[in-house]
């Protein structure tokens, strides 16, 4: 029996089927729950803070003094939350939580100055669909640059990637890049990530070239997702990163066992021809509306088996793509107008 197509997927989750197609498997089809982290958390936090300030404050008025002011409501905001009640932080603890998300803001403010950001959007939802294939994503932050140009920024509060990782870890601001293009008919100048911990930005000028190379890899990814649901084939792909996995109880490779899985419950049994939905935000999924043309790839001829994750990407290639419909959820998006704070 197949199992059940995800409801959605996000950059990371792209990334991890390319990694291991198993952890993949058991963080999106069969849900398995991540542990809380102080990590997480506090990048909730801080991007809750940096939004109000955006928003709140005026140009002029972006300074120290307020971002520590938004830090304050922010957490005010989520402690809350389940999150915050799972982490069961201490007053001590919560003391030095503060004190880092403070570092943190006073990194961002370290590259750039916020009074000269042109914000037209922040934690925006945009959503379009080409061919069946629907692509969702939460932008943190949507500006106009000096020459009226669309740039899209990406906060991170984890540590920094390496040189060489830097183009993998740009992958998913730039498929921002494509919604933009979609949705708003206007490819971005520039797609950028903030590193608050060190600090350090990382950007790109998206292209037509990069933006068909997106289209290309979603479709790629999509038939590698689909063929391996089909087969119930997603195989551990053991690694540097296995130190830093939580689902060793489950891994053959790691001595665990499958079985003590329950039966997916996720979305229905996915068909040769199903619709496709790839979420590129945390957002519940929409239900599917419509049938996608054929499936990319099917079944594999008899006696021969199909590779998965990264391997079913180099086998598999990737087919165009060609634009669809694409529509922004709620009201329409200025693209002059800066926000006068509020």
């Amino acid at each position: 029996m197949a199992l059940p197509l995800p409801g959605s997927l996000t950059p990371s989750k792209v990334a991890t089927f390319k990694e291991c197609a198993l952890a993949f498997r058991l963080s999106a089809i069969d849900r398995l729950p991540e542990a809380p982290s102080e990590a997480a958390f506090k990048g909730t936090v801080v991007h809750r803070a940096l939004e109000l300030l955006m928003w709140e404050e005026g140009p002029g008025r972006r300074d120290q003094e307020a971002a520590f002011s938004m830090l304050g409501r922010a957490l005010d905001e989520l402690l809350a939350s389940r999150e915050a009640l799972q982490l069961g932080l201490s007053t001590s603890q919560l003391e030095d939580f503060a004190a880092d998300a403070r570092t943190l803001l006073t990194n961002y403010l370290a590259l750039e100055d916020p009074n000269a950001v042109r914000v037209i959007g922040t934690e925006l939802r945009l959503e379009a669909q080409v061919d069946g294939l629907r692509l969702r994503g939460i932008i943190d932050r949507l500006e106009l640059d000096r020459h009226g140009q669309l740039v899209v920024t990406d906060y991170k509060t984890g540590r920094a990637p390496s040189a060489g990782q830097e183009q993998a870890r740009l992958g998913g601001v730039n498929f921002y890049a494509l919604l933009c293009q979609e949705v708003l008919g206007r490819r971005p100048a520039r797609v950028q990530l903030f590193h608050l911990r060190e600090p350090l930005a990382i950007s790109s000028e998206p292209s037509d070239q990069s933006i068909t190379s997106l289209r290309l890899q979603a479709s790629a990814i999509w038939a590698a997702v689909k063929r391996a649901c089909l087969r119930e084939d997603f195989r551990p792909r053991p690694g540097p990163l296995c130190d830093w996995c939580g689902y060793h109880a489950y891994c053959p490779a790691q001595g665990g066992d499958l079985s003590l899985l329950a039966p997916a419950d996720g979305a229905a049994v996915l068909q040769p021809d199903g619709a496709a939905l790839l979420q590129l935000d945390g957002a519940a999924p929409p239900e599917a509306n419509g049938a996608a043309g054929p499936g990319a790839n099917g079944a594999a001829g008899p006696g021969v088996p199909e590779p998965t994750g990264a391997d079913a990407l180099e086998a598999n290639g990737a087919a165009g793509l060609a634009a669809g419909s694409a529509r922004v959820p709620g009201p329409a998006l200025s693209l002059v107008e800066e926000p006068s704070g509020r």
